[in-house]
């Protein structure tokens, strides 16, 4: 999804427009999850990029992506760029040496 999205737009509530934004992203996210995983590989990854336009646009993480919504709405802008593709993903095994959740701190 490579996409401009615009929040001014005549005869629309701005508040409605930014939550159907959020909509749209959230559920292309959970589209691209569906699709099988290819072979070798764990999870679908996203590799995301934001900014108020496709030139000035910074890769981000997926879980920053509504936080900067919010920010852009806030400083009253009228469009932002959203940039989110889909790559196969692959787990890392964890080290001895690195703790579990399961670690307790009496242990």
């Amino acid at each position: 999804m490579k996409k401009t999205f615009q929040l001014n737009v005549e005869g629309k509530n701005r508040d409605r427009l930014v939550e159907a934004v959020k909509h749209e992203i959230r559920k292309y996210i959970k589209r691209e999850r569906r699709r099988d995983v290819p072979a070798g590989a764990d999870y679908w990854d996203f590799d995301c990029k934001f900014g108020l336009g496709a030139e000035t646009a910074q890769a981000i993480h997926l879980g920053n992506l509504t936080g900067l919504i919010d920010d852009a709405v806030k400083a009253r802008e009228d469009k932002f760029y959203v940039e989110i593709l889909a790559r196969p993903g692959h787990r890392k095994a964890k080290t001895a040496d690195q703790p579990g959740p399961a670690a307790s701190a009496d242990a």
